[in-house]
């Protein structure tokens, strides 16, 4: 939901929530208690005894649990990798993604969205009044989903701090979780993996059966498919395709799980579903939320989908967006299963992104995690159940699958000048765009000869680990942890060592762009697209926030794949050309009862024989909304077309009338 602004060196949040203590079941809850223990002194020792696909390979035949479940449960979970023994978003563990949030979350302060200067309904038409929420994690009561490492630690007897930090002692944990759930089900250890989709369902945590199952049918898709990838550690697994991994629902029946409260959601039937809704309701004079009412795609159209992260737990996340004092957004993801929470119809529009213009034109979807704290590393079972939701949602409202429909939060512009510095940062620097864009069925990839004047981003996330600063808020200035990164800086010359390009909206006085890990002045990610404005030999110049940012760009290590595109450059005899953060139409297309919304230009100019990749053309329309009786709401549509262009690492907008458009192939 929310980064820190890099100018006021603060983070900001948003939020994840439970939607009653209904969702507190245990995670092993049939499990007996005296179930066997594995002394320590047999557990695998992780990088002692040798690597991990060996590791694998022990737990499997310690607990009796096929290696083909343990891997693919392993690789919905973490894709094998360890992350250096940080936890994930939801408290997280090693390649088994074992769960100890009352460790990795403890004393994490968050500032949920409704703080801080930014409005984020982003429309002067009427004032907010929401309320600041500002918490501290909960670590008291946790679901069971959120500690399944102190149960792995009671089951084997390892320890905790080693079930953390030790990759091998990680997978024996998992194995021990997956086998006590195999007997709990009262079924025998078997070596076909078709009798394990229940123990796989109840790993997940899942509370629900649609939940569990989705889970479950995932793991064994990927047991289907094969997988085979060298992970963050330079390690090599392979799990080779079993087609006996077929779905068995049918062992969910007695596991006791509720039924999901699909109720209004639209989702593809591929994902586990449960409809939370946000309330649309006055509760003070004047003040209503947490939404708009509207009837989209019928009076205007949804041109694009915001990722976010919440910046808080999943349960206090999900209090918040049913509070109406608060705000909204469409749809809420798990971290630990992918379970996805819908709050309002997608035809309504939710205040989350900022922007007015983009809010009124897009879907938002919260992802629960935290930008800098902890590690922020994003399970796999999220990303696949958002890339699902989100190629259900392009195709319904015939959205592009490209990084300026797809945008993060950090790619939505301000609408002034004066808003920039409060815009917000999330999903951030470690949300693995490849990956994400592959999962969607569109993979970054090149797509034109190498001399093509459009380059397409595309660092290798694992090996592109950026020296962050500002992950604690403590100590500012100290590196953030080594991660993976979508990320790469822009430099003002050719060298390693040259200041990174400045930012005028962000530092007005000239201040320098920093490498604070919410400072977005100076980056390009994965998937976006730029014009080469220069080469010389392994550095590439690319057109940047107005200016030349340089990018090192090796033929043995590329980074910027060449790529075709639609370009703009202002038209001749144009010295420059305005930008704005929002496309509406002109002031003589309002009627008489409603202010027109000002045309104002940022800080930034396109400047003559400069280009920028346009993400296509769109109308001038603002949806004119102050008031809880929706009566007088009106889409107000003019004349002035527009072109969305990826102009920093945010996206912009630039009158039609003013630019050239060419393609590039």
């Amino acid at each position: 939901m929310r980064g820190t602004s890099p100018v006021r060196s603060r983070r900001r949040t948003a939020a994840v929530a439970f939607a009653s203590t209904a969702l507190l079941l245990p995670l092993l809850a049939a499990t007996p208690a005296e179930a066997a223990r594995t002394p320590a002194a047999q557990a695998p020792s992780g990088r002692d005894t040798g690597r991990l696909q060996d590791a694998f390979a022990s737990a499997a035949a310690t607990y009796h649990v096929p290696s083909e479940i343990l891997l693919g449960v392993s690789y919905l979970q973490s894709r094998w990798d360890e992350h250096g023994g940080a936890p994930s978003v939801s408290g997280g563990y090693g390649p088994m993604h074992l769960t100890d949030a009352r460790t990795a979350l403890s004393g994490v302060v968050t500032h949920p969205h409704g703080e801080g200067a930014e409005d984020p309904r982003g429309d002067t038409s009427r004032p907010l009044g929401l309320t600041a929420h500002r918490t501290k994690s909960s670590t008291g009561t946790l679901p069971a989903r959120l500690e399944t490492l102190p149960r792995a630690a009671s089951l084997t007897g390892i320890s905790a701090d080693r079930l953390r930090g030790d990759a091998a002692a990680n997978v024996a944990g998992g194995a021990a979780l997956l086998a006590a759930a195999q007997r709990a089900q009262g079924r025998s250890p078997s070596q076909d993996p078709a009798d394990w989709f229940g123990a796989v369902a109840a790993f997940s945590g899942a509370e629900d059966s649609a939940g569990a199952a989705s889970y479950a049918e995932d793991v064994f898709a990927v047991i289907r498919d094969g997988q085979r990838r060298t992970t963050d550690a330079g390690q090599s697994v392979a799990l080779r395709a079993d087609a006996r991994a077929k779905a068995q629902p049918k062992q969910l029946r007695a596991m006791g799980l509720r039924k999901t409260d699909a109720g209004r959601t639209e989702c593809p039937p591929t994902v586990a579903c449960l409809w939370v809704p946000a309330p649309y309701e006055e509760y003070g004079d004047g003040d209503y939320g947490n939404h708009d009412l509207a009837d989209r795609p019928n009076d205007q159209s949804v041109d694009s989908i915001v990722i976010h992260d919440t910046e808080e737990t999943w349960d206090k996340t999900l209090d918040l967006v049913q509070d109406p004092t608060y705000l909204a957004w469409h749809y809420t993801i798990r971290s630990t299963d992918g379970l996805i929470a819908q709050h309002f119809p997608t035809k309504d529009v939710g205040w989350h992104a900022g922007n007015w213009y983009v809010n009124a034109k897009s879907i938002g979807i919260e992802h629960e995690g935290f930008l800098t704290a902890p590690d922020a590393w994003f399970s796999e079972s999220m990303y696949r159940s958002s890339a699902r939701l989100v190629k259900y949602l392009a195709k319904k409202y015939d959205i592009p699958l490209d990084r300026q429909h797809i945008l993060g939060h950090d790619n939505v512009p301000a609408t002034t000048t004066s808003g920039i510095p409060a815009m917000h940062t999330d999903p951030g620097p470690y949300w693995d765009w490849s990956h994400y864009f592959a999962l969607l069925g569109k993979p970054v990839r090149a797509t034109a000869l190498p001399w093509s004047d459009v380059v397409t981003i595309a660092p290798r996330y694992e090996a592109n680990k950026p020296a962050y600063t500002g992950c604690s808020a403590d100590d500012p200035a100290a590196a953030c942890p080594s991660h993976g990164s979508s990320e790469l800086w822009l430099r003002q010359s050719p060298s390693d060592g040259a200041p990174l390009v400045k930012d005028i909206g962000l530092y007005p006085k000239g201040e320098d762009t920093t490498t604070g890990v919410n400072d977005v002045g100076a980056r390009v990610s994965s998937g976006q697209q730029y014009v080469v404005a220069e080469r010389r030999g392994s550095w590439v110049a690319l057109w940047y926030n107005g200016q030349k940012g340089w990018l090192r760009n090796s033929l043995l290590k590329p980074v910027a794949l060449p790529s075709q595109g639609l370009v703009v450059t202002p038209k001749k005899g144009r010295a420059d050309v305005p930008v704005y953060g929002r496309a509406y139409p002109e002031a003589s297309a309002y009627p008489a009862n409603i202010t027109p919304q000002a045309l104002s230009p940022f800080s930034y100019k396109l400047l003559a024989g400069q280009r920028y990749v346009a993400g296509g053309k769109v109308h001038g329309e603002y949806f004119y909304s102050p008031t809880f009786d929706t009566t007088d709401h009106k889409v107000v549509r003019g004349g002035n077309e527009y072109y969305e262009i990826q102009f920093g690492h945010r996206v912009a907008y630039v009158n039609a009338d003013d630019v050239t458009v060419s393609r590039v192939r």
